[in-house]
């Protein structure tokens, strides 16, 4: 079988390897274990590979590079306007050579892949919608329709279109999905953690805006100035790390706040293991994987009513689900609780470790390879 991805996320290519981010590239090498070939349309940066990004596995593969682009901006839009048409040629001639089309959305270059698969009625086709699905849920135009294209089954056929979360009244190719990081063989036992002695909050994510990192930090710094023993440990870059760098200075936090960047996941997983809580209170989500993998290594999230966050939490049975715009004293005192009332605690850390751990890899693949050979 011949496979097109068809994505916006960076690809890069050293050592004649091909990279591009973790957790994408870490599902993809699944999908490529049950096909012949593979080709990638995506942009292409000649950056050096950071540490949060991994190489294809797959012995035949290749990339066709297009320009990246936005429409953030009139300016943008007008730039755009000129590599659209290219682009969409592109994506047309890849579709056309291929047997099975895989979308990656939502994104820009998606949403041309979208459109285009059109043409197409009769090949297989798969999209993986890694952002928000809850229809009520406001989002930008663009997201909005493409969510509305993928589910129109009069314009989209052949598709089966993963989403995070089970919504009602979709159409009959919008399929609930999920996302693992970890195998079954990975499990392994956790000791107890302590309340009593240095309580250890994490953050795992980008540092911008819409995930609200500077959030966790300020909650740290109220829990220590109750008397609290606490430290917080932040994985991801992004804008707002001179920002939060500023605020750690301002308060004298260096002993207790550390950034760390970005990591390898090895080095995520230890941390995880590590911390009581993970603090992540994001506006805009999929699936966050970084809650599911806190709730596998016993750290207990306290995140976001956004996306299908709520049912991974099981209704504040496995964690504790605030609203995205709640205020640093809210997520203060709902740590609070936890503190002062141990047996709670592990009771919903055990619920989420043992949730968690039925979305592994194993399990992840074997729903891939049917979808591949359906």
């Amino acid at each position: 079988m011949k496979f097109c991805i068809i994505t916006h996320a960076i690809h890069k290519q050293s050592k004649q390897k091909i990279f591009a981010y973790e957790p994408y590239v870490r599902e993809m090498n699944l999908w490529g274990k049950y096909i012949d070939e593979i080709i990638i349309l995506a942009p292409v940066s000649k950056d050096k590979v950071e540490n949060i990004e991994s190489s294809y596995s797959h012995s035949n593969i290749k990339v066709v590079e297009i320009p990246n682009f936005n429409i953030t901006s009139i300016k943008n839009l007008l730039n755009s306007l000129l590599v659209i048409p290219k682009i969409c040629m592109s994506i047309y001639k890849v579709m056309k050579e291929v047997d099975h089309i895989h979308l990656r959305c939502p994104g820009n270059v998606g949403l041309l892949g979208c459109l285009v698969q059109i043409l197409f009625p009769s090949k297989n086709k798969t999209a993986k919608y890694a952002g928000n699905w809850d229809p009520k849920s406001i989002q930008p135009a663009t997201y909005r329709f493409q969510k509305w294209l993928l589910g129109n089954t009069f314009l989209t056929k052949k598709m089966k279109v993963l989403v995070y979360g089970d919504w009602p009244n979709q159409t009959k190719n919008i399929l609930p999905f999920f996302t693992a990081s970890y195998y079954k063989k990975e499990i392994e036992e956790i000791a107890i953690k302590d309340l009593l002695k240095q309580v250890k909050l994490i953050y795992v994510g980008g540092l911008t805006v819409s995930k609200q990192p500077l959030l966790s930090v300020k909650t740290a710094y109220e829990l220590i100035k109750k008397g609290y023993n606490v430290s917080l440990n932040m994985y991801g870059d992004g804008v707002m790390r001179d920002d939060i760098e500023d605020y750690i200075k301002l308060h004298e936090l260096e002993n207790n706040i550390y950034l760390h960047g970005n990591v390898n996941k090895e080095g995520v997983k230890k941390a995880y293991k590590d911390s009581h809580f993970l603090v992540f209170v994001s506006k805009s989500e999929g699936w966050p994987k970084v809650v599911a993998e806190a709730m596998f290594w016993k750290c207990l999230p306290i995140s976001s009513n956004v996306s299908c966050v709520n049912y991974m939490l099981g209704n504040n049975t496995r964690g504790s689900v605030l609203k995205a715009n709640t205020k640093i004293e809210e997520v203060v005192k709902e740590i609070e609780i936890y503190l002062n009332d141990n047996s709670m605690y592990q009771k919903k850390v055990l619920n989420a470790q043992n949730w968690s751990q039925n979305y592994t890899l194993d399990k992840f693949e074997i729903e891939i390879k049917s979808l591949i050979n359906e």
